[in-house]
C-alpha cells in the first residue's frame, strides 16, 4: 500500500503596503513648522516692530505725564527708519526666531495630536469646530507660555530704539544681556513676567488662526470643490489672519505693556499689578479702543504672516511626501 502524504505549504501574508513615511513624523512636522514660521517671521518682523511701539503711545503721558505725540502706523514706520534706520525696523529679530522656534513647533504638533489621537476626527473625515476650538486654545496656552521668555527679551529690545530717542539710558544691549539681566534682577521667575496676558493672547491668536484655518480649509473644500491646492490654502489662511487679529489684539497690547514696565528688585512690576489692572487702566485712561492700538498692523501683519506661514508649511510637507495639514 503506497501511503501519499500531502503537505500543504502556507502561503506568507503578503507584505504590508503601508509604508512609514518620515515626512508625517512629530520631529519632522515640529521642524517644518519652525522653518514656515521662520520664513514669515522674516518677511513680515518690520510690522510686529512697529505695532508694539504704536501700542505704547499713551502709556507715558498716562505714567509719568509726559507729552507724547501720536503717530499712526505709517508715520511710525517712516520714523523709525529716519530716526533710528531702516535696519532697526528688524530690532529684536533673534529673540523673535529663538521663539518660533519653541512656539511654532509646539503650537502645531500639539493641535495635530488633539486632532488625529485625542479629540480624534469624524468617520468621514471632519472635525467639528468646538473640538477644533478646543484644540487652538490648548495648543496655543501651551506653545506660548513655554515660550513667553523669548517673547519678553523680543519686546524689550524692541523698545530700546525708542528709549534712547527719549535721552533715557538703554536697558539692554542684545539678547544674551537681556537674558542676564532678567536672571540677575528678577531670577528664573522674572523671564515669565507678562506670561499670563500673552498665553491669554496666544490661546486667542490660535483660537483665530489654527481653528478657522482648519475649519476654512474643510468648508471651503465642501462647498466648493476645490482641491488641496495653493488657492484653498490662500483663501484659508486670509480668513485665519483676520479672526486672529481680531481676537488677539486686545490681548497683545496688555502684554506688550506688562512687558514693557520697568519693575522693583523683586521682579514686581512698578506700572500695572498685573493683566487686569493693565487692562483696567488702559480703559479707564485712554478709552476702550486703546485695546486695538496697532491693530491695523497687527492685521496687515498677520495677513500676509498667515499667507506665508501656511503656504510654506503646506508646500514643504507636499515635497516631502506628508500628508495635507
Amino acid at each position: 500500500m503506497v501511503h501519499i502524504q500531502v503537505v500543504t505549504i502556507k502561503e506568507k501574508a503578503p507584505p504590508s503596503t503601508k509604508e512609514y513615511n518620515y515626512a508625517d513624523t512629530f520631529w519632522c512636522t515640529y521642524i517644518v513648522s519652525v522653518v514656515a514660521a521662520s520664513v514669515a517671521e522674516l518677511f513680515t518682523y518690520p510690522l510686529d516692530l512697529t505695532k508694539t511701539r504704536l501700542q505704547i503711545q499713551g502709556e507715558a503721558a498716562t505714567t509719568n505725564g509726559k507729552s507724547v505725540k501720536y503717530r499712526g502706523m505709517l508715520k511710525t514706520a517712516i520714523g523709525i527708519v529716519n530716526e533710528e534706520g531702516a535696519l532697526k525696523l528688524w530690532q529684536g529679530i533673534s529673540p523673535a526666531l529663538y521663539r518660533h522656534v519653541i512656539y511654532s513647533g509646539i503650537r502645531i504638533v500639539s493641535y495635530e495630536t488633539m486632532r488625529d489621537q485625542i479629540l480624534m476626527k469624524n468617520p468621514d473625515g471632519s472635525f467639528p469646530i468646538w473640538k477644533s476650538a478646543i484644540s487652538g486654545v490648548v495648543s496655543g496656552a501651551i506653545a506660548q507660555y513655554i515660550a513667553s521668555p523669548a517673547d519678553l527679551i523680543k519686546v524689550q529690545i524692541q523698545m530700546e530704539g525708542k528709549r534712547r530717542l527719549m535721552g533715557e539710558p538703554p536697558r539692554v544691549l542684545g539678547t544674551a544681556h537681556a537674558f542676564k539681566k532678567i536672571l540677575a534682577e528678577s531670577g528664573y521667575r522674572g523671564l515669565w513676567k507678562g506670561s499670563i496676558p500673552n498665553v491669554q493672547r496666544a490661546a486667542l491668536v490660535n483660537l483665530g488662526d489654527l481653528t478657522t484655518y482648519d475649519t476654512a480649509k474643510q468648508l471651503i473644500m465642501l462647498k466648493t470643490g476645490l482641491p488641496d491646492s495653493h488657492l484653498l490654502h490662500c483663501l484659508s489662511s486670509v480668513c485665519a489672519g483676520l479672526v486672529a487679529a481680531t481676537m488677539g489684539t486686545p490681548a497683545d497690547v496688555v502684554k506688550t505693556r506688562v512687558m514693557n514696565q520697568p519693575t522693583d528688585k523683586n521682579g514686581i512690576g512698578l506700572v500695572y499689578k498685573g493683566s487686569v489692572d493693565c487692562l483696567i487702566k488702559t480703559v479707564e485712561n485712554e478709552g476702550f479702543l486703546a485695546l486695538y492700538k496697532g491693530f491695523l498692523p497687527v492685521w496687515i501683519r498677520m495677513a500676509p504672516w498667515s499667507l506665508t506661514f501656511w503656504l510654506s508649511f503646506e508646500q514643504i510637507r507636499h515635497t516631502l511626501g506628508a500628508t495635507g495639514f
